[in-house]
């Protein structure tokens, strides 16, 4: 997403990316004053987080154009599957060259996806046009349920390979996000099938609501906006407890009281505040700088990739932008989170890793944002001097009416700036014999041919 960065001065277009880090300072010591360096064994710490991602998947897909999505289906569904999957081989085959351990390949799917709190809270300073703001958001609402499904599958395989290296047998188990789906294809099935409860509920709700109050929403009176308004929270809390992460991101596209809506823009900034907050508490536990580093690289450059090979056939700017899009945030330190307890230097590994994300993907809109033209900014492009004032000239009435007066360019390049009549005979006296004098209007027909003179003396007497 590229932001309008040009012309607003270095601390003004930094001013994102210095709020995040300041937040993650603040996070860190608080957590190291307070001792949280081990969080991911607290269930209610993970389901606040997971509530955090709840929140964020709502919030974005909440404010999708459904006529615009329809127009780019394919596009999407290519974007939120074989996307995500190619941009987790790309990442996954970075870190083997650097790790040399598969079993932390896991972390390749953590930071595939694009995080939609970071998305929400640019979307406002965005050169996307409303096609690719549509189409960045249904992606990054989307990606992230298809990220934690993929985690939770590659998560078991991981571990083995981690305890086959170690010389050990399985005595971890999946906690968190990675334990939410199962272990085989009836848990999957599961899952998918509470994820349809959860939007079935929705959608019958947001009917009863319509066909006995109104089918226009915006009409509805404050106590029914005040009822649907729990009702949301209610399903949202219940996805965020349950991780039905694909339900919530479903509902968002029907489930709109206009109440809450009008919030949306600050809700999502303060859960992107949140959870930037609750990046700096991950920190206290240590970081790995240099294979975080190559994580997070790796991760903008296979959005680079996947994201130009997906949006060819958008306009420069749309794709361009959706090529530098990715973002990392609390869906990230989610699945951190949920790893830790099987794999000890996910967190270590990732937190880094999201702060490169965002400095990258910082620097290269920042960059890309200076090569583009600010449609705000009121000063004329220098693309050519100012016009000299016009010159009056006579029209050449001298063979007769119905001629038009020849002209020809002073300046002798294309694209003249004024025109002057060519050289001829004199005009006729206008206090000739022929009648009383007529006054020279000429000067203010410029570059308009005249007629004839009748219409000349028309315009003369009605002056």
């Amino acid at each position: 997403m590229a932001s309008g960065v040009a012309g607003r001065g270095l601390l003004g277009a930094t001013r994102h990316l210095w709020t995040l880090v300041g937040i993650i300072g603040v996070g860190w010591a608080v957590g190291a004053g307070a001792g949280t360096g081990d969080l991911s064994g607290s269930s209610l710490y993970l389901f606040f987080t997971t509530l955090l991602l709840a929140v964020g998947l709502y919030g974005s897909t909440s404010e999708i154009s459904l006529r615009e999505a329809r127009q780019d289906l394919r596009l999407l569904l290519l974007a939120v599957t074989a996307g995500v999957v190619a941009k987790a081989a790309l990442i996954a085959l970075v870190l083997w060259l650097v790790l040399d351990d598969p079993a932390y390949l896991v972390l390749a799917v953590a930071v595939a996806q694009i995080d939609p709190l970071s998305v929400a809270a640019l979307r406002d300073s965005s050169r996307l046009s409303p096609r690719g703001r549509t189409v960045l958001s249904v992606w990054a609402s989307f990606d992230d349920p298809v990220t934690v499904l993929l985690t939770a599958y590659t998560a078991p395989f991981a571990l083995r390979a981690l305890n086959d290296s170690a010389g050990t047998s399985a005595t971890s188990s999946a906690d968190g996000i990675a334990g939410a789906v199962g272990d085989d294809l009836l848990d999957y099935a599961a899952q998918l099938g509470w994820n349809a409860v959860l939007v079935a509920v929705a959608a019958a709700l947001w009917l009863l609501l319509r066909r006995t109050r109104g089918k226009d929403p915006a009409r509805w009176s404050p106590a029914t906006q005040a009822v649907a308004v729990l009702l949301l929270l209610a399903l949202v809390v219940t996805a965020g407890g349950c991780t039905l992460m694909l339900g919530v991101a479903v509902v968002g596209l029907f489930f709109r009281p206009p109440a809450l809506t009008r919030h949306l823009g600050r809700i999502s900034r303060g859960a992107y505040v949140t959870a930037a907050f609750t990046l700096g508490l991950l920190l206290v536990a240590g970081v790995d700088l240099v294979y975080g580093l190559v994580l997070g690289t790796a991760a903008y450059g296979a959005q680079i990739v996947v994201g130009s090979v997906l949006a060819r056939k958008l306009d420069r700017v749309d794709r361009v932008s959706l090529a530098l899009g990715q973002q990392n945030g609390v869906t990230a330190v989610i699945l951190a989170l949920s790893l830790q307890p099987m794999f000890p230097e996910a967190v270590a590994i990732v937190a880094p890793a999201i702060v490169t994300v965002n400095c990258l993907h910082f620097a290269a809109n920042s960059l890309w944002g200076r090569l583009q033209p600010d449609p705000d900014d009121p000063r004329p492009a220098p693309d050519r001097p100012p016009l000299p004032p016009a010159r009056p000239v006579q029209p050449d009435l001298s063979a007769g009416p119905g001629t038009v007066p020849l002209w020809k360019d002073l300046d002798g390049a294309a694209d003249p700036y004024w025109k002057e009549p060519a050289a001829g005979p004199a005009p006729p006296d206008p206090a000739g014999d022929d009648g009383p004098p007529r006054p020279a209007l000429a000067h203010l027909l410029r570059n308009v041919p005249v007629v004839d003179a009748v219409a000349l003396d028309a315009v003369g007497e009605t002056d």
